[in-house]
């Protein structure tokens, strides 16, 4: 971290590292000093006046000496005092607390704070880093004890939807037509943070859904490389035409790793239908052509992957797959492997996702990091200022230029990611990057986290055969629905 980078870091909701000399106010400190000074030259001149002078007189120069001293201490303590308050928070200067956690793992806090300050140099920002487990919910903490925070990271959309309720954000559907920030830019990603009309978050971070394919093994089986324009049945027809093999040699056209998500989501795509409405029925073709791959041989089964603990970066990286849908938070884990010469699907790309018919190509699944403002902020229009950067075109191309994909995506920073070295060098990669719209993986819902407990069980039971298809989505239908009420 810079040096004009404060980080706090707190230990069961306190700040453990603050001087305790710095907690004490000058004015105050002086005048403590002072009340010592004097206390110790009234006790020398009563003993000098009650007759005692003979026993102090030959300790009478070392006792001056003493005081002398104790003035000089005086003096240079509220020199270091005053030194100390300089390089905290120069005269002028704005501090904004910002909540967040890993600010020593996270690459892209300094240089963002390093562009804004050198820009905004009356502004200092201080990292306050609450961890990364259960942030939301010490966050939550805070909060609700009147903690000195300005802005607040918001981790998840169950955290978020929490954090609304309890109306500990600054509202900002105003504050974004004042500065004219175009929430078209953020592909979709405003209307589903709205509550009521009303959002409280910008997202600045997005990590979507794309599909990643071995280019080698596609030129062995002479198939052409997929395109960034497949509907689920293209998709489906390649996967087929690259399986090969058995065994140890066996190549998979395609992988789904154990998560729902890479089997569910496919059917939020058209925009129409949502994991938090209770009604699982618009599912059923997903699932049908999934366990039909599972059991055509075309991906690996979710037995085997449980059974053989297959992960999906080691599959990818030992060429047994030939495409896998996965996250963009996998692109620096590939380009590094392949750097370190442990991966053998060196010459890969990165197309769009897969859409059903009718949708627009380029419409994929996220997940967003946003940043808020703190209601009772006594620094609201600073810690505006500085989430509208973070969240803008400037720290979008900040984020870019560290390898982290921003929520805004411009040509600038589409041509900052795709320049990374590693990164496929082919125009279809590039245009990977360019999203049309993107839908959260968990919408907002204040019960966000117990439906995702049964629509994870019920995807279990479907995958592992333990039920039907049928049986599977009348259990998410039956549990839901109450869960809902």
């Amino acid at each position: 971290m810079s040096d004009h980078i404060i980080v706090v870091r707190r230990h069961r909701g306190e700040a453990y590292d603050t001087p305790f000399l710095q907690t004490i106010p000058y004015g105050s400190l002086c005048l403590i000093l002072l009340f010592i000074f004097l206390l110790i030259w009234f006790i020398i001149h009563i003993t000098i006046r009650t007759g005692c002078y003979f026993f102090f007189r030959r300790k009478f120069m070392k006792m001056k000496i003493v005081l002398f001293m104790l003035v000089l201490t005086l003096i240079f303590s509220g020199s270091l005092y005053a030194t100390a308050a300089s390089e905290q928070a120069p005269a002028g200067t704005t501090t904004l607390r910002w909540a967040m956690w890993d600010a020593d793992l996270t690459v892209y806090y300094k240089p963002l704070i390093d562009a804004y300050q050198a820009r905004n140099p009356q502004i200092r920002i201080e990292l306050v880093d609450l961890g990364s487990a259960d942030f939301m919910t010490v966050v939550s903490t805070q909060l609700s004890g009147g903690a000195n925070l300005d802005i607040i990271t918001i981790k998840d959309i169950p955290g978020y939807a929490n954090l609304v309720r309890q109306n500990r954000l600054e509202p900002l559907s105003s504050f974004i037509r004042s500065a004219g920030i175009n929430s078209a830019n953020y592909g979709g990603l405003i209307e589903q943070l709205t509550v009521n009309n009303e959002v409280y978050t910008l997202p600045f971070r997005s990590d979507f859904w794309l599909v990643y394919y071995n280019k080698d093994i596609f030129d062995r089986a002479g198939v052409p490389y997929p395109t960034n324009d497949m509907t689920l049945d293209q998709y489906d027809a390649l996967a087929r035409r690259v399986t090969s093999g058995s065994g140890a040699n066996k190549i998979y056209g395609a992988h789904y790793h154990g998560w729902r998500s890479t089997t569910q989501l496919f059917g939020i795509l058209d925009g129409k239908n949502t994991v938090v409405g209770g009604t699982y029925d618009f599912l059923a073709p997903y699932y049908e052509r999934v366990v039909k791959q599972q059991d055509d041989g075309i991906v690996m089964s979710l037995a085997e992957i449980r059974t053989s603990g297959t992960h999906y970066s080691g599959a990818f990286f030992n060429s047994q797959i030939a495409m896998m849908n996965m996250g963009t938070w996998f692109i620096p884990t590939q380009i590094q492997q392949v750097a370190r010469g442990e991966a053998s699907s060196r010459n890969w790309g990165v197309v769009k996702y897969p859409h059903p018919d009718g949708v627009q190509a380029g419409t994929t699944l996220g997940t967003i990091t946003g940043v808020s403002v703190n209601r009772n902020s006594r620094n609201k229009a600073a810690a505006l200022a500085f989430i509208a950067f973070v969240a803008g075109p400037e720290g979008a191309s900040v984020l870019a230029r560290t390898g982290t994909i921003p929520a805004i995506m411009s040509n600038e920073v589409i041509n900052s990611i795709s320049s990374i070295a590693g990164f496929p060098s082919d125009a279809n990669s590039k245009e990977a990057l360019n999203v049309y719209k993107t839908y959260l993986e968990m919408p907002l819902h204040d019960r966000a986290a117990d439906i995702e407990v049964v629509l994870n069980e019920a995807h279990d039971a479907i995958m592992l055969k333990n039920i039907s298809i049928t049986d599977g989505i009348r259990q998410m239908n039956d549990r839901i629905r109450p869960i809902l009420r």
